[in-house]
């Protein structure tokens, strides 16, 4: 017949498993870059260290097959990524961390196990052995306090990731109901721990998860204006895309002003015989011409003033007598 426990203990492996393997994705992309980059590598082996040990309970309390699974499976996963990283690793960063996993992971591990079976027995053996599992998964699960420190302070859940924060939520708060229901304290009060810390992520995370929002529309909304180009470099864009000036863009400010006519001014005198000679002996009352002279140059005076000055050779033709006394008329 299926038991309570055995059911919450189900429910315990699968979200125990999903928490181990979410570490996944980081080694596949340490395994495609060849290298570890910026990843710490001491969660890894402080984890492996964590499960052996309550691998260890499992094996040594009775009725303990649902620890043994659980533990046994995150220990494997663990082995494998402690592994990868001593492949991957610089060569001074693996010195350290080999070193370490022999102490910890090796030496440590098999002082535990022989002082257990050699020096203790019945209720005191499990017992030791529960207590220093529970004392080290209390330490893991007060990592992640930097994170909530850092939230604070920041006023961001950017450095601590939400499906994190539910799963160490969900995974305390399964195994502190296991524990509860099978009676074994080693294993609940830990959890607990893990289900006060998760709770208080989870609420960090909804308090400011609408200012990172808001925060990040102001950014945007920054780098935006940043971006935009201002009136000069409109204009500068403009008259890039509208190509090369013509001729008379090409002009100084000083022949602009030459040749900008006002009334009762005039242009320069042509010399005596020349082309605009008739044009300046032509009466007021000439109709639409002597309009057009009493206001500023006719086009043909101004054609005629381009060409002597240089400015209209290329593109210009010498203006005939003929053609001024034409438009004179």
């Amino acid at each position: 017949m299926t038991t309570p426990s055995f059911l919450v203990g189900i429910a315990g492996n699968v979200i125990s498993i999903l928490v181990f393997a979410s570490p996944i994705a980081t080694f596949r992309r340490i395994v495609r870059n060849k290298s570890t980059g910026d990843f710490t590598w001491l969660p890894y082996v402080t984890t492996l260290l964590s499960t052996s040990l309550w691998t260890f309970y499992g094996l040594l309390k009775p009725k303990g097959l649902l620890v043994v699974t659980v533990n046994g499976a995150g220990a494997a996963l663990e082995a494998v990524y402690v592994t990868l990283y001593l492949v991957y690793a610089p060569r001074e960063t693996k010195a350290k961390m080999g070193k370490l996993v022999l102490a910890v992971n090796v030496g440590f591990l098999a002082v535990v196990v022989a002082v257990a079976l050699l020096a203790l027995h019945g209720g005191a053996r499990l017992d030791a052995v529960g207590l220093l599992c529970a004392a080290i998964t209390i330490g893991m699960y007060a990592a992640p306090l930097g994170s909530m420190r850092t939230v604070v302070k920041t006023r961001s859940v950017e450095y601590m990731p939400f499906s994190l924060s539910f799963f160490l939520f969900l995974n305390g708060g399964v195994w502190s109901v296991y524990s509860l229901l099978v009676r074994d304290y080693f294993i609940g009060v830990p959890n607990a721990v893990g289900f006060v810390l998760g709770t208080a992520q989870l609420v960090l995370y909804l308090a400011f998860r609408n200012k990172a929002a808001e925060r990040k529309d102001d950014d945007d909304e920054k780098e935006a204006a940043a971006a935009a180009p201002s009136s000069g470099d409109e204009e500068e864009g403009l008259a890039h895309l509208m190509g090369p000036p013509q001729v008379e863009m090409e002009m100084t400010a000083q022949q602009r002003g030459r040749l900008r006519l006002h009334k009762g001014q005039s242009l320069p005198k042509p010399p005596t015989g020349g082309p605009l000679s008739s044009s300046s002996s032509s009466s007021p009352h000439h109709g639409f011409g002597s309009i057009i002279k009493s206001l500023s140059a006719t086009p043909v005076e101004l054609h005629s003033v381009l060409y002597q000055h240089g400015l209209g050779r290329g593109r210009f033709e010498p203006v005939k007598k003929d053609d001024v006394d034409a438009t004179n008329h």
